[in-house]
C-alpha cells in the first residue's frame, strides 16, 4: 500500500507497509495495528496520541518523532534509529526493543511493563519519573542516562554500560549481575556520599 501522507484518527491495520516516506508528518490519534512497518523515514513527525498494537517495526528512522500520550503494546521495534525520540507520558507494555538507536531520547513520565532492550544505544535518554516494571535492559548502552524519580520493580540490567548515570538510587527495585555491581563501585560511593581513603601504608 502506498502511503504519501498521515491523517488526523488515520487507522493502518492489517497490512505490510515498507520504504515510506513520511517526514515531518503532524497527525493525532493514528492507529497502526497488526501490521509490518519495514524501511520507512517517519523522522520529525508529531504523532499525539498515537497507537501501536501488535505491529513489527523493521528498519525505520524514527528520529526526533514527538509521540506525547503514545500507547504501544505488542510490538516488536529492530534495527531502528529513534535518536530524539519522545514519548511524555507514555505507555509500553509488551515491547522488545532490538539492536536499535535510542540515545537522546526521552521516555519521562512513561509506564514501561514487560519491555525488553536488547543491543541498543540509549546514551544521554532519560526515564525521568518513568514506572518501569518487568523491563529488562541486556547489554545496552546507558552512557549518561538519566532515571532520576523512576520507579523499578522486576527490572533487570545485564552487561549494560551505565558510566556517569544519573539518579543511581532509582535503581532500587532493579536486579544487576555481581561483576557489573562491582563495576559500579565507586557510582554507588558517590550516590550514599561515601569518601574513598587511600590505603594505609
Amino acid at each position: 500500500m502506498d502511503v504519501t501522507a498521515l491523517s488526523h484518527d488515520a487507522t493502518l491495520a492489517e497490512m505490510e507497509l515498507a520504504d515510506l516516506s513520511l517526514l515531518d508528518q503532524n497527525a493525532r490519534g493514528v492507529t497502526l495495528q497488526t501490521a509490518r512497518l519495514a524501511g520507512s523515514d517517519l523522522a520529525g513527525s508529531r504523532l499525539e496520541h498515537l497507537r501501536i498494537a501488535d505491529v513489527v517495526i523493521s528498519g525505520c528512522n524514527l528520529a526526533n518523532v514527538h509521540a506525547r500520550s503514545a500507547s504501544v503494546k505488542g510490538a516488536v521495534i529492530e534495527s531502528s534509529r529513534l535518536t530524539g525520540f519522545a514519548m511524555p507520558r507514555g505507555k509500553l507494555t509488551d515491547v522488545l526493543f532490538a539492536g536499535c538507536r535510542i540515545d537522546l531520547a526521552s521516555f519521562a513520565g512513561c509506564q514501561l511493563e514487560r519491555v525488553s532492550f536488547e543491543d541498543c544505544v540509549l546514551a544521554h535518554s532519560d526515564f525521568l519519573e518513568a514506572r518501569l516494571d518487568s523491563v529488562g535492559f541486556h547489554t545496552c548502552d546507558l552512557t549518561s542516562a538519566d532515571v532520576r524519580g523512576a520507579r523499578m520493580k522486576r527490572c533487570e540490567l545485564r552487561r549494560c554500560q551505565l558510566t556517569d548515570l544519573q539518579g543511581v538510587e532509582s535503581l532500587r527495585g532493579a536486579a544487576m549481575e555481581w561483576p557489573d555491581i562491582l563495576d559500579m563501585a565507586g557510582t554507588w560511593a558517590a550516590a550514599l556520599g561515601i569518601g574513598v581513603l587511600d590505603a594505609e601504608e
